[in-house]
C-alpha cells in the first residue's frame, strides 16, 4: 500500500480553512475520544501556531484517496534515569541532553508522538496498519533529526496491555508515567499516561 502525507498547515494553505475543517469534522475514532477531540478541535490552532504541526495520512482504495489517519509531533523535554531505561541507553541518551550528577538523570529534549490515530468512518482504518501508521511518524521523526540532531522518539499511551504491548512490539519502552492534567481527565480511564521511549536506528 502507498500512503501519501499532508501538513495540516499546507493543507489549509491549499484548500482553505473552511474545506479542511469539514474534513476533519468527518474523523472517527470511537476507541479513542481524545484522538478523535484533538483533531477536530485543536489540531488547526496548533498548527497554525507551529506548536504541535499535524500529518493527514491518505490511502487510495477503488474509488480513491481517502485521509486514513493522522499524526501530530512536537517537542517535550523528558528527564530520564539508568534505573528508567538500562545503562546501554542511558549511555547512549547522553550525548543529548543535560546530565545531573546529583539525580543521576538526564534531561533531553526529544521528539513527542503526541496523537496518533486512525479513522473509522465508512472503514478508512482499515486501509492501514497501526504499525504502518507509528512507522510513517517515526520516519518523519528521523528525517527532522537528520537536520536538527538526536536519535530518540517517545509518546503517551493509557495503562492498557494492549496498547503497552503494540508499542513494545514496535520498538518502544516505558521509561516513566504522567499524571493527567486537569482537561485530560474526561479523556483516559487511568490517572496517569505511560510514557515510552525509542531509540531511532
Amino acid at each position: 500500500m502507498t500512503y501519501n502525507t499532508s501538513l495540516l498547515i499546507d493543507a489549509l494553505d491549499e484548500s482553505g480553512e473552511s474545506a479542511i475543517r469539514e474534513l476533519l469534522s468527518s474523523f472517527s475514532s470511537p476507541l479513542n475520544k481524545d484522538v478523535e477531540d484533538f483533531l477536530k478541535n485543536s489540531a488547526i490552532d496548533l498548527a497554525k501556531q507551529n506548536v504541535a504541526p499535524t500529518t493527514l495520512v491518505y490511502a487510495e482504495d477503488d474509488v480513491g484517496w481517502h485521509m486514513c489517519g493522522y499524526f501530530t509531533l512536537t517537542i517535550k523535554t523528558v528527564q530520564i534515569g539508568k534505573s528508567d531505561v538500562g545503562s546501554n541507553m542511558f549511555k547512549r541518551a547522553k550525548k543529548f541532553g543535560t546530565y545531573d550528577k546529583e539525580t543521576d538523570k538526564c534531561t533531553i529534549p526529544v521528539p513527542l508522538i503526541a496523537q496518533l490515530g486512525k479513522n473509522s468512518t465508512r472503514g478508512y482504518n482499515k486501509l492501514i496498519k497501526g504499525a504502518e501508521l507509528l512507522r510513517l511518524a517515526c520516519d518523519n521523526v528521523i528525517a527532522a533529526q537528520r537536520i536538527i540532531g538526536g536519535k530518540m522518539v517517545y509518546l503517551e499511551c493509557e495503562d492498557t496491555p494492549k496498547l503497552i504491548d503494540f508499542y513494545r512490539d514496535n520498538g518502544f519502552r516505558e521509561f516513566s508515567r504522567r499524571s493527567l492534567d486537569p482537561d485530560e481527565k474526561g479523556n483516559f480511564k487511568s490517572r496517569y499516561l505511560i510514557q515510552m521511549l525509542k531509540y531511532l536506528d
